[in-house]
């Protein structure tokens, strides 16, 4: 099966599975959800789901976390990891929303990677998944599966980033990054996977065979 026939019909089995694509990460706003996916590194997304109540408590925009002590957030988001270097990130980038676009989150690629604690990945999910322009974040489900499945060599994120957006068209990209997100925390984890618990692995050997 070549690679346009694979992408296609993993499309359509994906649509099948997860008709609906919620983010996981609650979130009412672009600031809120840019600080839930900041916090989302090396956590879960449950675990952040369950933080963020009281960090928006504390502070739900830019101008108020921007007047927040640095230490009263990194208590709040301890349980994410890597909460010294977070805390930090979060105050800055608030301060810089605050004193440079009147506290609003700019719907701009080039600002939003250049804020602190945001890379190219956090970025593609607001402007995604919050301004609606077409994305496709690539997180540790999405580069495993790509490889797994033959789509993309796995060698780094950014090759596996450009892979997905050859393979499958534009309009599909908001979506399918989430599907794949779903897919693989439900039907084909990292460690332990074994081939035949793979939903899609499984769907396109069978098909292989049915084509050769």
């Amino acid at each position: 099966m070549r690679k346009a026939e694979k992408a296609e019909y993993i499309m359509t089995e994906l649509q099948k599975l997860y008709p609906e694509t919620p983010v996981p990460l609650d979130h009412y706003s672009a600031y809120t959800l840019l600080i839930a996916v900041l916090l989302s590194a090396q956590c879960t997304d449950l675990r952040v789901n369950q933080v963020t109540p009281a960090l928006f408590q504390l502070a739900d925009t830019a101008p108020k976390m921007a007047q927040q002590d640095v230490k009263a957030i990194e208590n709040i988001i301890r349980p994410c990891g890597l909460s010294p270097a977070k805390s930090k990130n979060i105050l800055a980038l608030s301060q810089r929303l605050t004193n440079e676009f009147q506290g609003e989150v700019p719907e701009d690629w080039e600002v939003l990677e250049s804020l602190p604690g945001v890379g190219h990945k956090t970025a593609s999910v607001v402007m995604s998944q919050w301004f609606g322009h077409p994305a496709f974040p690539v997180d540790t489900h999405i580069h495993r599966l790509m490889y797994r499945w033959g789509l993309s060599n796995g060698k780094s994120v950014t090759q596996t980033e450009r892979d997905a957006k050859k393979l499958f068209p534009e309009f599909k990209w908001n979506a399918l990054h989430l599907q794949i997100i779903f897919y693989g925390r439900e039907y084909s984890p990292a460690r332990g996977a074994r081939e035949e618990k793979d939903y899609i692995t499984m769907h396109v050997a069978g098909k292989i065979k049915q084509l050769t």
